[in-house]
């Protein structure tokens, strides 16, 4: 099984909220995922709460093999977080 690290998206129209997940990459994107791993709001205007990540799981899941897609590369890439 390969395994993704990609968002869900949430929210309302106009108002998206997205959740980032590991999850099979034969799933669909709102898909069932098999472990959260945090969230991101970028309608939030404060910078710091707009990212809330789980930084063990993910690099957990970086670890055993998870790809991350590109605009969660992105996304950690600018949390600090090193994706191979």
């Amino acid at each position: 099984m390969a395994v993704v690290l990609r968002m869900k998206r949430f929210g309302r129209t106009h108002r998206p909220v997205y959740r980032l997940g590991a999850s099979d990459s034969r799933k669909p994107r709102d898909g069932r995922v098999l472990e959260e791993l945090g969230q991101y709001d970028p309608m939030n205007k404060d910078a710091a709460a707009q990212v809330k990540l789980n930084v063990e799981r993910i690099q957990y899941w970086l670890s055993v093999g998870a790809q991350p897609s590109e605009t969660v590369g992105n996304l950690l890439k600018q949390q600090g977080i090193k994706a191979k």
